[in-house]
């Protein structure tokens, strides 16, 4: 059995917070229409330009209210909120490209809603997924590098048995539990720290759900973790 937890370190910096879940079993994530995800991209960047329309950019209120949680933990220099970082890809003018159909799903997602989303392949987790806080050192490889670059003690980190999934709370994520045209059990999270935009988070997860069931096939089922209820069993 694997579980998502959110552990008490965490808790103690945002006890609001509630992660939105999709458990995904038996999908097929393989690329087969490549236009038709460009296409959603494009029209998913156009509706996020209703997130952005103050002039300045860290005043907006999606960006402001992940700046001010990344001020609550130790963070790398210029680590920022995954939102931020594709809305800030928005407001300059250049393009998302597809990757693949989980990937490309999520992103569009993200852009439409305004909320940060993140997705792992759940074979490649070493026992349980833990949202908690950093002890140091934990073996951490991103995407495009070769050397291990492990998150900082007090950082707020996905990790598990063999080290951290994600650092910097929703920044980077490792290249060994990512999302490939081989994935076939995926877990998708949508965050919200403070119950802000928990409603927002709520649809975003419907519609993500409702998408993945009709491009990928599979089962989809859907959590809220929080305080309350920080446990969600992802594989029996």
């Amino acid at each position: 059995m694997k579980k998502f937890i959110m552990e008490q370190p965490y808790l103690e910096i945002f006890p609001e917070s509630k992660i939105g879940i999709l458990v995904c079993k038996g999908i097929d994530n393989h690329i087969k229409d490549e236009d038709k995800y460009a296409d959603f991209l494009k029209e998913c960047q156009q509706l996020a330009h209703q997130h952005i329309e103050n002039p300045e950019f860290t005043q907006n209120p999606i960006i402001r209210t992940w700046r001010d949680a990344f001020y609550k933990f130790k963070t790398k220099k210029g680590a920022r909120c995954s939102i931020e970082a594709l809305l800030k890809r928005v407001a300059k003018g250049n393009s998302i490209g597809t990757i693949n159909p989980l990937v490309d799903i999520y992103n569009g997602i993200s852009l439409k809603y305004g909320v940060p989303i993140g997705g792992e392949d759940i074979d490649k987790f070493d026992g349980d997924n833990r949202l908690t806080v950093a002890e140091g050192g934990e073996e951490f490889v991103t995407y495009g590098s070769d050397k291990s670059e492990p998150p900082y003690p007090g950082e707020v980190v996905y990790k598990d048995n063999a080290g951290a999934i994600c650092r910097c709370f929703n920044w980077r994520e490792s290249v060994r539990t990512m999302l490939t045209e081989e994935t076939t059990n995926a877990f998708m999270i949508i965050e919200t720290v403070a119950g802000e935009r928990d409603d927002v988070m709520d649809q975003a997860l419907e519609e993500m759900k409702a998408m993945i069931e009709s491009e990928l096939g599979g089962t989809v089922t859907k959590h809220i973790a929080s305080a309350e209820a920080p446990e969600v069993v992802i594989a029996e």
